[in-house]
């Protein structure tokens, strides 16, 4: 079955029902007003707190946009590539991209002019919808794409060199167009977050997806009557996979643009929202502002509110004891994924075993997988062995797109090699441990960054922290670790070497730098950016020494 029977079948059985919510909290709070106030005045939807559409009205927008791309010429296997801010419109074109018989390509809303064309390039792109954020970078290489054949904008004052998306739609047909597809049918490409070098296009099918849809239902139990907050971006799996235990459910799913702790709460509240997937430091926010004063819980209406699960990175379990501090009877889950792996799922927790706060948990629904040691064997749970992490099941990638060596070197008989290292125990809970290219080797040993990490960010004064390997002419490699303080807190160097000295002596840091943490927008620590702004600096700093 392909995933775009899944929105049909909604819009048939429940099509008078709210499907998505579009929240943007920043227009109420610059005007002052309610939402109610604006639905009466405002009527560019850019202007417009609150926008809804139904489950009909979806399917209906994604069907006119998937004749429109026919229509143009658009064939099935092409891509279509799409930049977007997360809106109302998002999603019922990423699907009326999947009706067409065509491949969505989405792009991450941070890439810079270079970087959208480079990614255009890789996937053999060959149309884009972009947003109004966006005109200023498309300007640059609208002449350098030749490729792209097609761009349509999404907005009011389209430039000159795209068509009009709001002006095209409405002259194509509401019904569903004459498209069979299949399992196997090509449906999307993702760019990896490009943490551990430059993104690669990872190629999924329509049974990747339905996988993933059926995965995250099984895991979270989601019924008509949740409410999904989505806030990170929808051109990652995380998101999109996550919204996809609504659409199996055919429930509401709210998507906020904006992370502020008060937004979030405020969202919570008045949409009704059961379901909050949250980054890491999004739950510190929320925290952080707790207990300064800055947010008073006694303000919302939460009692409905039953979940609240992470994703993306390691979680500290430090965290989660301060997060049930304040939320006793939140259910909780983490969820371990990649985008080579269609997103979160394939190893979760499960909200039954919140007793193993800190491991990433179990094989996922439909999912296997194993932490194999460098002879490609199992590791012994409980023996404290590190391996890499594996899993095979219906939602990994079909290739890197375009590039069949780097296929070739994590796909291997139907296994996934992740390329994060992990340890098993006696129960058969798998912790991560770090990623692999992200090991420090000081001296000869092993050093996992996750693991300082972890122990760091249970200072009361340390809001986040990353450490990362700097180059040693005496050990090869010292730990260095990079820490940004709470606001209105002070710590030296002396008092975190303090706070050490309860870990073993080859992995305390040797290091100290106090700075902001650069994380991406689906919350990974860029250890690349870190890698290179301190590299460098300390290596010509070792050789003075010398």
């Amino acid at each position: 079955m392909p995933i775009t029977d899944m929105l049909a079948h909604n819009a048939y059985v429940r099509g008078d029902e709210t499907a998505l919510v579009e929240v943007n909290p920043a227009v109420r709070d610059n005007r002052g007003v309610s939402w109610r106030e604006f639905e009466l005045v405002e009527t560019n939807p850019a202007n417009r707190y609150r926008r809804q559409i139904s489950w009909r009205v979806f399917n209906e927008q994604a069907n006119r946009f998937a004749h429109l791309l026919i229509d143009a010429g658009v064939k099935r296997g092409d891509k279509v590539a799409i930049l977007l801010m997360n809106c109302l419109e998002w999603l019922p074109i990423y699907f009326g991209v999947l009706k067409a018989g065509a491949v969505a390509v989405p792009l991450n809303y941070r890439y810079d002019a270079d970087e959208i064309k480079y990614c255009l390039d890789l996937s053999d792109s060959t149309s884009l919808i972009f947003g109004p954020e966006f005109t200023s970078r498309m300007e640059k290489i609208a002449d350098k794409i030749p490729a792209i054949e097609r761009i349509y904008f999404v907005g009011a004052e389209c430039p000159s060199f795209a068509d009009s998306y709001d002006e095209r739609i409405r002259h194509f047909a509401a019904e569903e167009p004459d498209v069979m597809l299949s399992d196997t049918d090509d449906a999307a490409i993702y760019f990896s977050s490009g943490t551990t070098g430059f993104p690669k296009a990872i190629l999924h099918n329509h049974e990747s997806l339905v996988a993933s849809a059926e995965a995250e239902h099984a895991h979270h139990g989601q019924t008509r009557d949740d409410v999904f907050l989505c806030i990170p971006p929808l051109y990652h799996t995380g998101a999109k996979m996550h919204w996809f235990g609504s659409l199996r459910s055919g429930s509401r799913a709210v998507l906020l643009r904006g992370v502020k702790p008060e937004w979030i709460l405020r969202t919570v509240s008045e949409e009704n929202c059961t379901i909050v997937w949250l980054l890491v430091p999004w739950a510190q926010d929320i925290l952080d502002a707790i207990e300064s004063g800055e947010v008073n819980l006694d303000d919302y209406r939460l009692s409905q509110w039953r979940l609240m699960h992470i994703g993306a990175q390691p979680v500290p379990p430090s965290l989660i004891k301060r997060w049930k501090t304040y939320f006793p009877n939140h259910a909780y889950d983490t969820n371990y994924g990649l985008s080579e792996s269609i997103g979160p799922g394939c190893v979760h927790l499960g909200v039954e075993n919140i007793h193993k706060v800190g491991a990433i948990g179990i094989p996922g629904y439909g999912w296997q997988a194993e932490v194999r040691g460098d002879d490609g064997t199992p590791v012994t749970p409980g023996s404290g062995e590190v391996g890499e992490l594996c899993v095979r099941g219906r939602g990994v990638m079909t290739c890197y797109y375009n590039n069949p060596e780097a296929t070739d070197e994590v796909l291997k008989d139907g296994w996934l090699y992740t390329g994060d290292m992990a340890e098993v125990d006696a129960d058969g809970f798998i912790y991560l441990v770090d990623r692999k290219k992200d090991v420090v080797i000081s001296g000869g040993e092993n050093i996992y960054p996750v693991q300082i990490e972890d122990f760091l960010r249970a200072h009361p004064d340390i809001k986040d922290v990353a450490v990362i390997g700097l180059p040693d002419a005496r050990l090869g490699e010292i730990a260095t670790a990079i820490i940004e303080v709470k606001p209105g807190h002070t710590l030296t160097e002396e008092q975190v070497n303090e706070f050490c000295l309860d870990m073993p002596r080859y992995k305390r840091p040797r290091r100290i730098i106090f700075d902001d943490v650069p994380r991406n927008p689906t919350g990974k620590i860029e250890k690349p950016v870190l890698r290179e702004r301190y590299g460098a600096t300390r290596l010509v700093e070792r050789e003075s020494e010398a």
